[in-house]
């Protein structure tokens, strides 16, 4: 079994987690945090193999408790959920090696996908002796996101793969399109950043632009999420 403690300072959050978890065959909850202190508490005592954590928290930012879980007297891994978007708290949560990062809101399939992964993960390492380049391959893939969740692999200069997954990321939670105004504002960018990403990403597909034209003055541009299947389009 795979022991899950779930952080979160959103006590109803914390419960359907904890509920979603105890339906996944190899897994169990072995209970529930709402503040930084508590969980430090709480993975010492119980000793989970797998941290749901919650950046935000009422006395402690979760990034800080990542790192201290780092330094834990038995191996652990930390799955981040979390409703922070700016790109310093992706990067720095990735840096201090947590094995998925999902944006707050998502279905509870989103979840239930990455803790299968997760498991796949572990059954994959634990079937081998020694890994080979496959292996290897094999086991980081799974922990990545789906293919048609992620952020082109090849960007143009002057453009990071972490703030591009963060665009990608935002746009598909918000189910809608949007402007690069309002992404910047969900994501933490700024108007001109946003646009950036986005008119890249439209390029080559996986976002559709569509232009709104109001009243008066110059059509809105709205971005909106198609998925890989989506075809390079000009402007």
């Amino acid at each position: 079994m795979i022991r899950v403690l779930v952080v979160d300072d959103d006590v109803r959050v914390a419960h359907n987690h904890h509920k979603l978890v105890e339906t996944l065959d190899g897994f169990e909850s072995v209970g529930m945090a709402h503040t930084a202190r508590n969980a430090l508490e709480m993975v010492e005592e119980l000793r989970p193999d797998l941290v749901l954590l919650d950046i935000y928290l009422p006395d402690e930012s979760g990034v800080t408790v990542l790192r201290r879980l780092r330094g834990a007297a038995h191996a652990l891994d930390v799955l981040v959920i979390t409703a922070m978007r700016d790109a310093e708290t992706v990067q720095a949560s990735m840096q201090t090696g947590a094995v998925h990062y999902l944006l707050k809101p998502f279905p509870f399939s989103e979840l239930r996908d990455r803790l299968q992964r997760y498991a796949e993960a572990r059954s994959a390492l634990d079937s081998v002796t020694e890994a080979e380049q496959s292996d290897v391959d094999r086991v980081y893939g799974l922990l990545r996101a789906q293919e048609t969740t992620a952020a082109p692999a090849s960007l143009p200069k002057g453009l990071s793969q972490v703030t591009a997954q963060l665009v990608v990321d935002t746009l598909r939670a918000a189910d809608t399109d949007l402007s690069a105004v309002e992404l910047g504002s969900r994501a933490g960018l700024s108007r001109v950043s946003a646009r950036r990403y986005l008119d890249h990403l439209a390029t080559i597909g996986t976002v559709e632009l569509r232009m709104r034209y109001g009243s008066a003055g110059r059509p809105e541009h709205r971005y909106r999420w198609v998925g890989e299947h989506g075809s390079p389009r000009t402007r």
